[in-house]
C-alpha cells in the first residue's frame, strides 16, 4: 500500500470524525436548552444579617435561580426588604423570607422583635444572676424571687415567672456615686403585661435570679415556696413520721337473752272432778 493511499484513508477518516462529533454536539445541545427553565431574580442576603439590624442595600445581592427550585414567598424587588427589621438571623447566601422580617413600618431593633399584645422589660443582672452569661437571646428562663414577705420574719424564695423567653442582652451606661461611667448587664425579657407589672414589683421587692431551662421544656409546674426552715436541719436527725395508729375492732360477744325455763303441767283429777294444773319446771343439766 502506497503512500498516497495512506494519506487518503487518513483524511476520510478524520473528516468522518469531525462530522460525528458536530452531529452529538448538536443532539445534546438541543437536549440541554429544551430541559432548561428560564431563570427568576430572587434576593439573598450578601453577608450574615443578625436580629434586630435594619436591611440596608449592601446586605442583600439578586442571583437568578430556577423557578421551580425557589421557596414560596421569596422577594425578587429589594424594595421590598430594604428599610425593613430582622427577626430571625439571616446566613449569607441564604434567600430573604417574610417569616425572618418584621412587619412593613414596624421599624428595626428590638421594637420589631415585640409581638402584639407582649412587652419588652429589662431587669438588671450580674454573672451569676445571668447563670455565669449563659442567658442569651433566644433562651427561656424562670424568675425566682428572694424576700420577706410581709408577717414573716424569714426570707423565702418563690418562682415568680416560668418559661419566659430572652430577646435580647446587652450593656447600659451607668454612673457610680463618683460620677464616674460604668456598665451595667441587663437582659430584656418578652412578658404579657399582666407578667411585666410582677417582674416590675418583684425587681423592687427582694433578690431576683434567674434560671436557665431547655427551650424545649415547656411544662409549668406549681413549685411550692422555699424557706430557711426547709434547709436548715440544727443537727438533729429528721423527726421520724408520726406512727399511723390502727384501731382494731374488738368483736363484742352479744349476750344472747335468757330463754324461760321449759315447764310441763300436770292434770290431776279427784274422783270425776278435774283440780287446777300443776307447773313444773323442767329439771335442766349442771355444767360439768
Amino acid at each position: 500500500m502506497n503512500r498516497t493511499r495512506l494519506l487518503m484513508i487518513g483524511a476520510v477518516a478524520l473528516a468522518l470524525g469531525i462530522v460525528v462529533s458536530l452531529v452529538v454536539y448538536r443532539n445534546l445541545q438541543g437536549r440541554g436548552s429544551s430541559n432548561s427553565e428560564p431563570g427568576a431574580d430572587v434576593i439573598v442576603a450578601a453577608d450574615d444579617i443578625q436580629v434586630g439590624a435594619r436591611i440596608e442595600e449592601h446586605d442583600v445581592r439578586t442571583v437568578k435561580y430556577p423557578a421551580s427550585a425557589l421557596p414560596a414567598g421569596t422577594f425578587s424587588a429589594r424594595s421590598k426588604v430594604l428599610g425593613r427589621g430582622v427577626i430571625l438571623p439571616i446566613s449569607r447566601g441564604e434567600f430573604i423570607l417574610p417569616s425572618k422580617l418584621a412587619p412593613e413600618n414596624a421599624g428595626s431593633g428590638l421594637p420589631s422583635l415585640i409581638p402584639p399584645g407582649m412587652r419588652a422589660v429589662s431587669v438588671r443582672v450580674n454573672e451569676v444572676v445571668s447563670v455565669a452569661g449563659f442567658v442569651g437571646p433566644g433562651t427561656r428562663v424562670d424568675i425566682l424571687l428572694t424576700g420577706t414577705p410581709n408577717g414573716s420574719s424569714e426570707d423565702q424564695t418563690t418562682t415568680v415567672l416560668q418559661n419566659v423567653a430572652v430577646i435580647a442582652s446587652g450593656h447600659t451606661l451607668e454612673r457610680n456615686a463618683a460620677g464616674e461611667a460604668q456598665s451595667t448587664p441587663v437582659i430584656t425579657l418578652l412578658v404579657s403585661p399582666d407578667d411585666a407589672e410582677r417582674l416590675t414589683l418583684a425587681s423592687s421587692e427582694g433578690h431576683i435570679q434567674l434560671a436557665l431551662r431547655n427551650p424545649l421544656d415547656t411544662l409549668q409546674e406549681e413549685v411550692a415556696a422555699a424557706n430557711a426552715k426547709g434547709l436548715y436541719k440544727g443537727g438533729t436527725p429528721t423527726a421520724a413520721p408520726p406512727p399511723v395508729h390502727t384501731h382494731s375492732v374488738k368483736q363484742q360477744k352479744t349476750q344472747q337473752p335468757t330463754a324461760p325455763p321449759s315447764v310441763f303441767s300436770v292434770e290431776i283429777y279427784q274422783g270425776d272432778k278435774k283440780e287446777p294444773d300443776v307447773k313444773f319446771p323442767e329439771a335442766s343439766e349442771e355444767p360439768k
